[in-house]
């Protein structure tokens, strides 16, 4: 454990500064100010001897948090990063984009602010990183087979590392120019700054993982002769298809889904030229959506001038404590802050798209919206709420349906379940013999902390399955895991 009596000397939460707005919409930098490194210790010093630590069941990796939180309070850090990386490969991505489920479940948490367990896990990485405590770890032998991996967001990269490091020759293929998936291209800058994918992008490559870029497993390349090509394959492509808006005037110019505005803005922020980029600079811009997406294309509307930024949400707002149906140590639903909500703008909930107006030239000119309430039949109007906002960009941020499935069927044969989600096996095995399935693709939309998890534990299938023997691969282990569909 940390500090016998942390928990009682060190009462108050501390995280680091955020940069001061009027700052920082000025830029596409990371909004957090560097912690004091003793601070972050005391911090650390907070975790309790709890007999049973609930963190575990939070973490659907399985971090050790409260070994590194102990060892990161005693100044340790070599040995707390061996910890951390024992059940993480990637710690500097969960430490800045993970909404930390673990702290829910914090046994502190009870009755006092939770432990900094995300903070202390992305200092303790960044500290690796500048001790030069990150080093490429290529297997000592090879095994002879060959693994597609078909996607590089964090179950992607997660399983391609896991199996290189047990001797496969693995190569991640990649639709995008560069790798990364939507840690590339889909995560703004000011949450994470690319130079921290690509340092360990450069880590994997000299392991022995190969990249292909700009190929399109479908067109390109089809999935026959993928699965031709290489011995076994990992589909983790993610959820790509987003939840669509049902209203009229749908279709008028200037309504886009997230993900065509958020990757040319990313791109943009890099330095890049896109031709046709929308940019929200001057406009009133209307963002469809209440969660991380939605945040993100708030945070991205304000770095491009936008006039005003307001969101919309179905549900209600959510209260600042838990609720009864929520009670410790489960996820609740809160009113959260994000840095993108704090930077400005309007956030609305318990209301509902009525139809979509455009002007005359076909551009969108103002949403018709009203208040609704829970009953009989699900959501229903409020009379007398309807009104109309000005917006000139309409962000649909409502989620994802699936992976975007149409070649895999065809070409492949794989089955789908009933949430439009290639179907799977305990084995995370499609209903193809060696197509195996990780993240997003299997599970549906969920959090990069699942992505890696399920990366690591298919790569730990796939293992055992080439090799026909247990595999040495650790396999993440967490009670809160759904049963998948067999």
């Amino acid at each position: 454990m940390a500090d016998p009596q942390g928990f009682l000397k060190t009462r108050e939460r501390e995280l680091p500064a955020r940069r001061p707005v009027p700052v920082r919409i000025r830029d596409w930098r990371e909004v957090y100010e560097e912690q004091e490194l003793g601070q972050l210790q005391r911090q650390a010093g907070r975790c309790m001897d709890c007999g049973i630590p609930f963190c575990h069941s939070g973490c659907p990796l399985g971090n050790l948090i409260p070994e590194w939180n102990d060892l990161a309070w005693k100044g340790d850090w070599r040995t707390a990063i061996e910890r951390l990386h024992a059940t993480n490969n990637f710690p500097e991505f969960t430490g800045r984009l993970c909404p930390a489920p673990c702290e829910t479940a914090c046994v502190l948490g009870i009755n006092q602010p939770a432990v900094t367990i995300k903070q202390v896990e992305v200092t303790t990485i960044e500290k690796a990183f500048a001790d030069g405590g990150v080093a490429p770890r290529p297997p000592e032998r090879l095994s002879g087979k060959t693994v597609a991996v078909v996607g590089s967001g964090p179950a992607g990269l997660a399983a391609a590392q896991q199996l290189t490091r047990a001797g496969h020759t693995v190569a991640v293929y990649e639709r995008a120019d560069r790798p990364g998936g939507l840690l590339r291209y889909g995560i703004p800058e000011f949450k994470m700054e690319k130079s921290v994918l690509d340092r360990r992008l450069q880590q994997m490559q000299a392991e022995g993982t190969r990249f292909r870029n700009s190929v399109d497993v479908g067109n390109d390349v089809t999935w026959d002769q993928l699965r031709a090509r290489y011995d076994a394959v990992v589909i983790a492509m993610g959820a790509t298809v987003p939840r669509d808006l049902d209203v009229p005037g749908r279709r008028v110019e200037g309504v886009l889904q997230a993900m065509d505005f958020l990757p040319p803005a990313n791109r943009v922020a890099l330095g890049e030229s896109v031709e046709g980029q929308v940019s929200a600079e001057g406009k009133d811009v209307i963002v469809i959506g209440g969660g991380d997406t939605g945040a993100d294309c708030i945070g991205t509307s304000h770095r491009q001038g936008a006039r005003s930024v307001t969101s919309l949400e179905i549900m209600p707002q959510p209260g600042e404590e838990r609720v009864e149906g929520q009670p410790w140590p489960t996820y609740p639903m809160l009113f959260r802050v994000a840095s993108a909500h704090e930077e400005g703008g309007e956030r609305l909930y318990a209301v509902s798209t009525q139809e979509i107006l455009s002007d005359e030239n076909g551009h969108v000119s103002g949403l018709r919206l009203h208040e609704v309430q829970r009953g009989e039949h699900g959501f229903e109007p409020v009379r007398g709420t309807e009104r109309v906002l000005p917006t000139q960009l309409v962000l649909l941020a409502m989620g994802f349906l699936g992976p975007q499935s149409d070649s895999l069927v065809a070409q492949l044969g794989v089955e789908l379940d009933e949430r439009s989600n290639v179907r799977r096996g305990s084995d995370y095995m499609s209903t193809v013999p060696g197509i195996f399935v990780a993240g997003d693709a299997g599970r549906g939309q969920s959090l990069i902390v699942w992505a890696i998890a399920e990366g690591r534990a298919a790569a730990h299938h796939v293992d055992a399955w080439l090799s026909g023997k247990p595999s040495r691969l650790p396999r993440p282990v967490n009670p809160t895991d759904r049963p998948l569909t067999v």
